[in-house]
């Protein structure tokens, strides 16, 4: 676990030195203040998990560092100090927000206690926060199903970005996992022991989602009666996790980028800048590059986010994986819904493994969960799965259907290629919104290269 930060605010050295090697020698971070206004710099700079102060101070006061942290985090506990006699001052400190106080002279071991304790409450208000968050979710630590050469190789680049504080960018179709393997880097990353906070970009109105990422204070519009924490704050020293990232919109996208790159930002109506540890995982289903290209994505944000790109291959292109997947969620929703043991008939095992699964890892999940509701028996057999309609519909939209395979090898490579080239030169002048240059630029050509091929397939006026 990395050791908790302490702003310890004293003006007196010696009593400082003396309280700076006892909390090191607990195991803590400490960062030193002499007054009011140094703790208060220190405060934003430092983000600690408990304040420790005296009340008399030569500028200021402690009651002044007190309000302080009350004003940047309700939930940051604080520790007063005083002197033989101060009882009433403490007591007074308490009504106003500390969590405790410690008389002097002051005996280490009670220090150790209180700051443990102080600890415990910072650790349960954001644990409770989270949790309100996630209760709906699954509970238990993710797991990676396969043995794909592909997998392995996605897992073996989760472990090289595990190690460092990188930006990594997950890219995949919807349904690959890509909030498993975030959580999966978070769990073997050194911020294990920090939150992990999500967020889906997509599902958040986007007049709501800049308050939701950097948090608001009391009165900064209408509805906000108290401060409220974003999901950078909550984040501090663990992951943050940003999902379908492409969703974001364009004014937002600055800011996102400030967050990133200076590690700081504001609340919304609030002017002090908040500084977070925080290391971030994207998500993303769509083509960036041909985004950024249509000026949908600031190219700026995505060169940051991409800094560790990994990709996650679609079950499609890893059905040797399927059989051990399905018998992995079948395993899982015999625990949950209290059924025995089942297993899959060859026939269903063969059904499983022709279907494209579209909806990747997620479909294949909803197909078996649906199939142990139904399933009375023991065995589970292709009239649970209902696949085969959807199997009949893929087969009738088979895009190899529309292509002409007759005569040489060559012809039919020759005749396919046209045609993948053609679709692909479509794709990218819809992403670029017609913009020759944009297009060029996401097929990674040069702008004659495209005009040529606009030519060949028949995609122009050559008049």
């Amino acid at each position: 676990m990395s050791p908790a930060t302490i702003l310890l605010v004293e003006d007196k050295d010696s009593l400082r030195l003396m309280l700076r090697h006892a909390l090191e020698a607990q195991g803590h971070a400490v960062v030193e203040a002499r007054d009011e206004p140094e703790a208060l710099t220190a405060l934003r700079q430092s983000r600690p998990a408990v304040v420790l102060t005296d009340l008399r101070l030569p500028m200021g006061d402690g009651l002044g560092v007190l309000r302080g942290v009350k004003d940047l985090d309700p939930d940051l506990p604080v520790v007063v100090m005083t002197a033989f006699g101060g009882i009433e001052d403490a007591v007074a400190a308490m009504k106003a927000g500390a969590l405790d106080f410690l008389a002097k002279p002051v005996d280490l071991d009670h220090l150790a206690l209180l700051i443990e304790r102080a600890l415990a409450h910072r650790r349960m208000a954001t644990e409770y926060f989270l949790l309100k968050e996630a209760m709906a979710e699954r509970q238990g630590a993710p797991r990676i199903i396969g043995d794909d050469p592909r997998l392995r190789q996605v897992t073996e680049q989760l472990h090289r970005a595990a190690a460092t504080s990188t930006t990594v960018l997950l890219e995949g179709e919807s349904g690959t996992g890509k909030e498993l393997f975030a959580r999966a880097l978070h769990l073997i990353s050194p911020r294990a022991d920090g939150p992990f906070v999500a967020i889906n970009c997509a599902a958040i109105p986007e007049t709501l989602l800049e308050s939701e990422l950097f948090g608001y204070e009391k009165g900064a519009f209408t509805g906000a009666t108290a401060r409220k924490p974003g999901r950078f704050e909550l984040a501090h020293r663990g992951t943050l996790f940003l999902d379908e990232i492409g969703e974001l919109p364009l004014a937002l996208q600055a800011k996102i980028l400030r967050a990133l790159e200076e590690r700081t930002f504001e609340r919304v109506g609030g002017t002090v800048p908040l500084q977070v540890d925080v290391r971030v995982v994207a998500a993303t289903n769509r083509n960036l590059r041909a985004w950024v290209a249509a000026k949908r994505f600031r190219e700026d944000l995505y060169f940051r986010l991409s800094v560790f790109p990994i990709t996650i291959p679609p079950l499609r292109e890893r059905r040797g994986d399927i059989p051990m997947l399905a018998t992995h969620f079948a395993e899982r929703f015999c625990r949950e819904l209290s059924k025995p043991a089942v297993s899959f008939s060859a026939e269903a095992l063969d059904e499983l493994c022709a279907y494209r699964w579209p909806g990747n890892v997620r479909e294949l999940q909803n197909c078996v969960e649906r199939a142990m509701i139904l399933c009375d028996g023991q065995t589970i057999t292709p009239r649970h799965l209902n696949l085969q309609s959807r199997l009949a519909t893929a087969a009738a939209l088979d895009p190899w259907d529309q292509v002409d395979l007759t005569g040489t090898l060559a012809e039919g490579v020759r005749r396919a290629t046209a045609e993948v080239e053609r679709r692909m030169v479509l794709s990218a002048l819809r992403e670029a919104r017609g913009n020759r240059t944009q297009a060029a630029d996401v097929l990674q050509v040069t702008v004659k290269v495209l005009q040529q091929k606009l030519k060949e397939h028949g995609l122009v006026d050559t008049n």
